[in-house]
């Protein structure tokens, strides 16, 4: 399908279901007859997955240690991947402590549901707020992302502990290929047609005006929802504002050239595993799919280099929340079908794309993509509020929860009142 298409049916989506944002799923599908479509859903595991996840656990095959030869704390022990006694450590705790009931009772305490969008089930958690005065927010996740990095921050950022902070009607989608959500079966669900599907997603909850967040594919997603759908999407919050291609160093500051520096440092040294994703999603998938080793090993790496931290992620973000992530991948059985999130959209943003609508962007010190205001500048045209905090990596939800919500919550707030269309 093409993206004028996609574009056209999500606009027609839209108009469809235009009820006040003050609606509920249940209140307006009267008024939008493909609210039908959406559907309670509940997770739960069957016990023999849990079984067979443990005995595959308690039967790995391992390699031998790494032989870079340093003791904790120190981020060189990483530098050949994984190391080996931290792998054995989390399998074992994984094996015999962790526990899934619990965070799939959570995700059920927030309220699950799947709908049907272009022909592909989607699941989405769905967290309504009391206030009168609450917008509709999406939050969109990325790879090795999922939901679980935002199950914990739903509750604050629907009923917030103080008055004075902005309410929001919560909606986190799964992408495509990942968790409870389908898995495409042909090309094309690229990071345009999520976009355009999650305007029809909240069209379809009666949310036709919205603000949205996102980082990693979440935020190229989240701008071009704002750059695609100004009349939709009132403003947005990112923490992945990535600039047009070309753009010169000349002016920058010391800090802001560092930046860019570690930017093009990162995608020389460190992306071997988006090019593998990008050319061969399907070979390692069967490793992703097959082995929750390999699995584990293949995301942790990930949380391990892009986090705050001199040696473990565990520093900062406690190991229930890492697998929590990790086991919804493996349940779920999707390694190969969000890897494929690169095949689709792999450098792909339309370096034309301008964000008109407000932005709030905030540059995490340790994320592993920072670009200078200047040249955010040159595609979101709004900034109305950029914030560089002094700690925080790739997965701020979970490396600083609070400061997140907070920034979250400010940044949105002067997203919304610097937009007159609001209301």
């Amino acid at each position: 399908m093409s993206t004028r298409r996609l574009l056209a049916d999500a606009e027609t989506a839209v108009v469809r279901g235009a009820v006040t944002t003050a609606s509920s799923p249940r209140e307006g599908k009267h008024m939008n007859p493909q609210a039908d479509d959406v559907r309670a859903f509940e997770a739960h595991a069957a016990d023999t997955d849990l079984n067979d996840l443990h005995a595959r656990l308690a039967a790995a095959r391992l390699p031998e240690a790494e032989t870079v030869q340093c003791a904790a704390p120190d981020p060189r022990r990483w530098d050949q991947g994984v190391p080996l006694a931290d792998l054995v450590d989390v399998v074992n705790y994984w094996r015999t402590e962790y526990n899934w009931r619990s965070f799939e009772a959570r995700l059920n305490q927030v309220g699950q549901f799947r709908t049907t969008v272009d022909d592909l089930e989607i699941h989405f958690l769905h967290r309504r707020s009391a206030r009168a005065d609450a917008t509709p927010l999406i939050l969109t996740h990325g790879w090795p992302g999922s939901i679980a990095e935002f199950t914990h921050v739903v509750d604050e950022l629907a009923e917030p502990a103080s008055t004075d902070a902005p309410a929001f009607h919560v909606v986190v989608p799964s992408l495509p290929g990942f968790g409870y959500s389908g898995k495409p079966a042909t090309t094309g669900w690229g990071t345009e047609r999520i976009a355009a599907a999650w305007v029809q997603l909240m069209g379809r909850l009666g949310y036709s005006k919205f603000v949205a967040h996102g980082g990693d594919w979440g935020g190229v997603i989240t701008t071009i929802l704002g750059g695609r759908f100004p009349e939709h999407v009132l403003g947005i919050h990112t923490t992945f504002a990535q600039a047009p291609p070309g753009l010169t160093t000349d002016g920058l500051t010391a800090a802001e050239r560092t930046w860019t520096e570690e930017t093009r440092a990162f995608w020389r040294d460190r992306a071997a595993y988006a090019k593998q994703q990008a050319t061969r999603p399907q070979t390692i998938g069967y490793s992703l799919v097959d082995s929750p080793v390999g699995l584990l090993a293949w995301i942790l790496d990930k949380f391990a280099e892009w986090t705050d931290t001199e040696d473990s992620p565990f520093e900062t973000i406690p190991r229930d929340r890492v697998l929590d992530n990790v086991t919804l991948y493996w349940l779920t059985r999707t390694g190969a079908s969000s890897a494929r999130i690169y095949h689709e959209s792999h450098n792909s943003l339309d370096p034309g794309l301008r964000v008109d609508v407000p932005s709030a962007i905030t540059m995490y010190p340790r994320d592993i993509e920072k670009y200078p205001r200047a040249w955010a500048q040159e595609r979101y045209r709004q900034i109305v509020r950029w914030r560089a905090p002094d700690t925080g990596g790739h997965f701020p939800s979970l490396e600083v929860p609070e400061y997140f919500v907070k920034d979250l919550q400010e940044g949105l707030a002067a997203v919304l009142a610097a937009n007159p269309a609001r209301k």
